[in-house]
């Protein structure tokens, strides 16, 4: 039976971890809102990480509601995802949005990444 778990093993925790990604990200997901950052793992299944600045969502309410829903979607969707580390950028605007429409955005995002994980592996 597939477990639908976000335990310590699929979060990205250390600077390393974070850097390791920084440092030659692979697959671009780029979007008005959010940009989604990753690199191919050999660990056989997805990682996340959030970088979330101050200065593009403002109260802190609002920072930890976006943290919220991604979270929630990569864990239903963490067995349809490729086996890469990814770091999601919060750009202006996304603090603003309505629940659904965050939602709706990062399913649009994680079915882009699946394509391009797709063309990354045939190349």
């Amino acid at each position: 039976m597939t477990e639908f778990k976000y335990p310590r093993r699929l979060r990205l925790l250390t600077g390393r971890d974070f850097q390791y990604v920084f440092d030659n990200a692979q697959l671009k997901v780029p979007d008005q809102t959010i940009l989604i950052l990753a690199r191919p793992n050999n660990l056989g299944h997805s990682r996340l990480g959030f970088v979330i600045s101050k200065k593009n969502i403002r109260q802190a309410v609002k920072r930890n509601r976006v943290r919220r829903i991604i979270r929630e979607s990569f864990r239903l969707n963490q067995h349809n995802l490729p086996e890469v580390d990814m770091i999601i950028l919060a750009r202006q605007g996304l603090g603003e949005m309505e629940n659904d429409q965050i939602q709706k955005l990062i399913k649009k995002c994680w079915s882009r990444m699946i394509n391009k994980s797709k063309k990354l592996k045939k190349t």
